[in-house]
C-alpha cells in the first residue's frame, strides 16, 4: 500500500484501504464485506428490511474477518432489536442512514463500535459531528439506491470539500457515482478520505443480488438510470418523500415513473406481478438499483479483484497529477 492511501479514514476505521463497502440491502451481506475486509477496506453487512436471524446468518457468513453493519435509520427506530443483535456479534462499525440517529448513535458508541453516518447535506453533516460521529459519509445525488432528491441535494463534487471543512477532523467518506480508481481519487483530491462504494460491489462475485441484475449492471450506462418512488411503492416500502432511489430505467419504470398515483390505485394488481419478478429476477420488471458510475462497470469480478483494481487505478490517476 503507497503512503498516499494512509488517510485520516484508513487511520480511523484501522484498514489499509480508504474503501468502505456500501451496505447495500439483499446484496452486501457477510461474505461480500469479508471479502472487502480482507482486501484491506471494510465491509459492511446491508441489513435493509431483513430480520434479527438475516443478520445472525451473515454476521456467520463473514467468518472471523471483522466487518460492519448498516441500518436505514427511520427503519430500524420500528424495529430497535435489530441494533442489539449486530451489537452482540461486536461490529466494527455500525452505519445509520435517512432518519434521526440520536436515539441510537450513543450506544452504538459505548459498546465499542465506531460510528458511521451517511448524510446528504451541510446540516446533515453538522448533525452527526455533534452527535459524535466517528466517520461520516457525504452522498451525492449521483449515487444508486436511496439519496437525497434532486431538488434538494448536490452532486458530490459540491458537497465533499463542503463537508470536509465543515466538519474537519472528523473523517469523511465520499459517495455516489464511484465506480473505479479515478473516482477514488477525486474523491481524495476534494479532501475526502476515502470512498464508499456501491454498484460497482453489487456487480461483485459475492454480491447477493441476482445474476440477472449483476449482468445488467455490466450492460447499462448511466443515461439509463433515474431517481423514482416506484420500485419502493410496488414492494410498499414506506419511504420518507424526500428520498428517491436511483435505479436502472425498465419495462416497469417506462411504464410508472411519473404516474405514481396510479400505480398507488393500482398496487392489488402490480404487487404480486412485481414480487413474482422479483423471485424469477425478471430485471424488465424488478428494481436494479444503480448510480451513475454504472458506465465504468464492464465484468464481474471477486470482490478482493474489485479493490484491487480501485487502488491500481487511484495511485496511477494520483501519480498523473502529482
Amino acid at each position: 500500500m503507497t503512503r498516499r492511501f494512509r488517510t485520516t479514514l484508513t487511520e480511523r476505521l484501522g484498514i489499509e484501504a480508504p474503501i468502505i463497502l456500501a451496505p447495500m440491502g439483499n446484496a452486501s451481506g457477510g461474505a461480500l464485506a469479508a471479502a472487502v475486509g480482507r482486501a484491506g477496506g471494510l465491509g459492511l453487512i446491508g441489513v435493509g428490511y431483513n430480520k434479527e436471524p438475516w443478520i445472525e446468518r451473515e454476521f456467520d457468513a463473514a467468518g472471523n474477518t471483522p466487518v460492519g453493519i448498516g441500518f436505514i435509520t427511520w427503519d430500524l427506530a420500528r424495529a430497535p432489536a435489530r441494533l442489539d443483535v449486530a451489537l452482540a456479534r461486536r461490529p466494527k462499525a455500525v452505519m445509520l442512514s435517512f432518519g434521526d440517529a440520536s436515539p441510537f448513535a450513543g450506544r452504538i458508541k459505548q459498546s465499542g463500535a465506531l460510528l458511521i453516518m451517511q448524510v446528504q447535506s451541510l446540516t446533515g453533516a453538522k448533525q452527526a459531528a455533534a452527535l459524535g460521529a466517528d466517520v461520516i459519509v457525504a452522498q451525492g445525488i449521483e449515487a444508486g439506491g436511496h439519496g437525497a432528491t434532486p431538488s434538494d441535494g448536490r452532486g458530490l463534487m459540491p458537497l465533499v470539500p463542503a463537508v470536509v471543512d465543515a466538519v474537519r477532523p472528523i473523517p469523511v467518506a465520499a459517495a455516489g457515482g464511484i465506480a473505479d480508481g479515478r473516482g477514488l481519487a477525486a474523491a481524495l483530491v476534494l479532501g475526502a478520505g476515502g470512498a464508499l462504494i456501491g454498484t460497482r460491489f453489487y456487480a461483485a462475485a459475492e454480491c447477493l443480488g441476482h445474476a440477472n441484475a449483476k449482468r445488467r449492471l455490466v450492460e447499462a450506462s448511466a443515461d439509463e438510470t433515474v431517481r423514482t418512488r416506484i420500485f419502493d411503492i410496488a414492494r410498499s416500502a414506506e419511504w420518507p418523500l424526500e428520498y428517491t432511489g436511483r435505479a436502472l430505467v425498465n419495462d416497469f419504470a417506462r411504464r410508472w415513473h411519473g404516474r405514481e398515483p396510479e400505480l398507488e390505485s393500482a398496487i392489488e394488481a402490480e404487487k404480486p406481478r412485481y414480487t413474482a419478478a422479483l423471485a424469477a429476477g425478471d430485471t424488465d420488471t424488478m428494481v436494479v438499483w444503480a448510480g451513475q458510475g454504472v458506465d465504468l462497470i464492464r465484468e464481474v469480478l471477486p470482490a478482493e479483484e474489485i479493490v484491487s483494481r480501485l487502488l491500481a487505478e487511484a495511485d496511477q490517476a494520483l501519480s498523473g497529477v502529482t
